[in-house]
């Protein structure tokens, strides 16, 4: 970690924008491969009232993805669905470090609660 270069901030938003995002905890149920992807995993979400398919490119970041199953993260649920290798992804994952060139981790509830809870 003492090579990585810490990024600049980025440009100012206003807190009308940033309360557009709608960030929720939520419990990964199940992790599936992705057929003909060396990237993408698809993830089963509870997020309390309901369940999403989220897809994640964690593939090659983590040595058994499986390992998330029963895991809180946090989860951007307000984004348009997007399909990708022939499967629809229904929000993005939260990972920390990626962007920056670090071994990822997930962005964690500091203690258990209940799923859904929205991130403020």
């Amino acid at each position: 970690m003492d090579d990585m270069k810490i990024a600049p901030v980025g440009s100012t938003i206003s807190y009308d924008e940033l309360s557009k995002v709608d960030i929720r905890v939520g419990t990964i149920e199940r992790v599936e491969e992705i057929p003909k992807s060396d990237k993408l995993v698809k993830l089963t979400v509870d997020l309390g009232d309901h369940k999403r398919s989220i897809l994640a490119g964690i593939k090659k970041e983590r040595p058994n993805p499986e390992d998330l199953e029963g895991r809180q993260a946090l989860f951007v649920v307000n984004l348009e669905r997007r399909k990708m290798m022939g499967e629809v992804s229904e929000g993005m994952l939260f990972d920390i470090g990626y962007a920056d060139g670090i071994t990822p981790v997930l962005a964690v509830p500091e203690n258990p609660v209940p799923n859904g809870v929205r991130v403020r």
